[in-house]
């Protein structure tokens, strides 16, 4: 099977020649998806999400990938502050997300930097607080680790040390993260529970091309430093039609994806799409309703959209691709076990990564794929 994005020209309205040329270089090549489960249309069922949507201009196809690009170029044409740079940025980087954008922008504000992740951190710290805007690429999220002193020590904690009078909210951390096949240890890992553990930081995760660029966009803006973890096998996978002008999707609130009574299905960025393939064939096959929820945000993450959600279902599952022990799914479950403990029908269960390095043969035994969901959730509905 294969999926090719399409762009027609007519959509691009007065749009520049340089935007239309950028669109048509980043377009989606031919990639094979027959052992994957992400080749679908994406739904845009939230009421909320398309109430924003509605005044931002016309819509083109856009992979994830190109989405992102286009947020990138949003934000650095209305904020003149605004810099973007990374280790391999200024020639597109190594999965294409700023093609181009040194181009139109020049080499003072889209520039590479050494390969140093604690570098870039300070820097990007540095330039927030000055009160510009930084933009920051982590190659691979693998690879954060190195910034996680200036991080969680220097960005989080910048307003509270200085009693409110300095802060470096102007931050951003971009950085792709998770399974894709062939990445093994060192390119494979979802390191978001260490930032949810501090206060100070925001952390994002999109899971499609239109959540992508309006998240972004509101990472960018936001007053507090921001790691927006982007799901790097969703790149090319699959096209959206997306706004080509600009809006933002609110930090904070999860997206109901499918309203369901007999089970709360809870996950974000890549694994939203697993857990809706799921629910999909569950509904089909077992009569079973599940109410998919993705968080988008997961520090600080939505209690009440889960909350109300469970209260309802009296069922809850958890799934990312994290190691299981100490994941986010321990404390969302434990937030929800103590808000809706006498609505529950059944013990809430998780569906993770396993405490393990990330292996690189047996990758398709070590994800919390369509299977494993389905079961849990078929043995949480029968309890």
């Amino acid at each position: 099977m294969f999926i090719r994005s399409t762009l027609k020209s007519t959509k691009f309205l007065n749009y520049s020649n340089f935007q239309i040329q950028q669109f048509k270089t980043l377009k989606t090549t031919q990639i094979n998806l027959k052992n994957n489960n992400f080749k679908r249309n994406y739904s845009n069922n939230n009421n909320n999400i398309l109430n924003i949507i509605e005044n931002a201009g016309p819509k083109i196809e856009m992979s994830l990938l190109t989405a992102i690009n286009d947020g990138l170029r949003i934000a650095l044409e209305t904020d003149p502050k605004a810099v973007l740079f990374g280790e391999d940025v200024a020639f597109g980087g190594v999965f294409r997300c700023s093609l181009d954008l040194r181009k139109k922008f020049g080499e003072n504000r889209v520039f590479n930097t050494p390969l140093c992740e604690q570098g870039i951190a300070g820097f990007a710290i540095g330039y927030a607080a000055a009160g510009s805007t930084a933009i920051a690429e982590i190659q691979f999220a693998d690879y954060i680790f190195p910034a996680f002193d200036q991080i969680v020590n220097e960005a989080a904690k910048y307003r509270y040390r200085s009693g409110g009078q300095f802060d470096c909210g102007g931050l951003t951390f971009r950085t792709p993260y998770g399974a894709v096949g062939h990445g093994g240890h060192y390119h494979s890992q979802s390191p978001e529970v260490y930032f949810c553990h501090t206060p100070g930081l925001k952390v994002v995760f999109p899971r499609s091309p239109l959540r992508a660029k309006g998240l972004l966009l509101a990472s960018i803006r936001d007053k507090n430093p921001v790691i927006f973890m982007e799901p790097k096998r969703l790149y090319r996978a699959s096209t959206e039609l997306v706004p080509i002008g600009d809006f933002e999707i609110p930090l904070g609130k999860g997206e109901i994806v499918s309203e369901g009574k007999d089970i709360t299905v809870v996950g974000w960025g890549a694994q939203v799409l697993v857990l809706q393939k799921a629910c999909e064939e569950l509904a089909k096959t077992a009569n079973i309703s599940c109410e998919l929820i993705d968080l988008q945000t997961v520090s600080p993450w939505d209690v009440e959209i889960v909350e109300k959600s469970v209260q309802k279902t009296g069922r809850l599952l958890v799934s990312h691709e994290a190691p299981i022990t100490a994941g986010l799914g321990a404390e969302i479950i434990s937030t929800i076990t103590n808000r809706c403990f006498l609505y529950l029908e059944a013990p809430p269960s998780r569906v993770c990564g396993y405490d393990m390095p990330f292996p690189l043969i047996f990758e398709r035994f070590y994800v919390p794929d369509v299977y494993k969901i389905q079961h849990e959730i078929q043995r949480l509905y029968n309890y």
